[in-house]
């Protein structure tokens, strides 16, 4: 028998999904063609007849919801920790720019909870938790870099040394 992912997402998208699953099994026991399922439900011919396959095999119930693809391995206590380890800043873990990329992050998670996530895990973990990517597009038309240059040479030093 064939198990139906909903390939995560939210409960009520899941609950939806598997009413359209169901609403195409009464369909198919009343011998309706794959195609007119599709087109009145508004889905893709071959997720009705992925679904047929299901329901032939193993009927209505096969067509459950069978809940969230994977679920989320780090606790929201755990998350609460990696959030402190994270603004504790890249140099804390020994990376000498301030750039958290998605592969840092993935070893912090292993060094910190034992725990190893794919990068697109971790990518799905942090947007999950509200994070985004702050990753520019390009680089802007407007930039001047003489003028960047001159700032890191003359300007920098001063506001450094006034920290001091």
């Amino acid at each position: 028998m064939h198990a139906v992912s909903t390939r995560g997402g939210t409960a009520e998208r899941q609950q939806f999904h598997e009413e359209l699953r169901f609403q195409a099994a009464e369909r198919f026991a009343r011998g309706e063609a794959s195609s007119v399922i599709a087109r009145g439900l508004r889905v893709s011919v071959r997720s009705v007849q992925r679904w047929r396959r299901t329901w032939d095999e193993g009927g209505p119930r096969a067509l459950r919801s069978q809940g969230p693809a994977s679920l989320p391995r780090l606790s929201q206590k755990q998350f609460a920790q990696l959030e402190a380890e994270l603004a504790k800043g890249p140099a804390a873990h020994g990376w000498e720019d301030q750039r958290w990329a998605l592969a840092r992050v993935k070893t912090v998670i292993g060094r910190r909870f034992h725990l190893t996530y794919t990068v697109q895990g971790v990518r799905k973990l942090l947007v999950r938790n509200g994070w985004s990517c702050q990753v520019p597009a390009r680089r802007a038309i407007e930039r001047d870099d003489e003028a960047v240059a001159g700032w890191g040479k003359e300007v920098w030093p001063c506001a450094e040394d006034s920290r001091r």
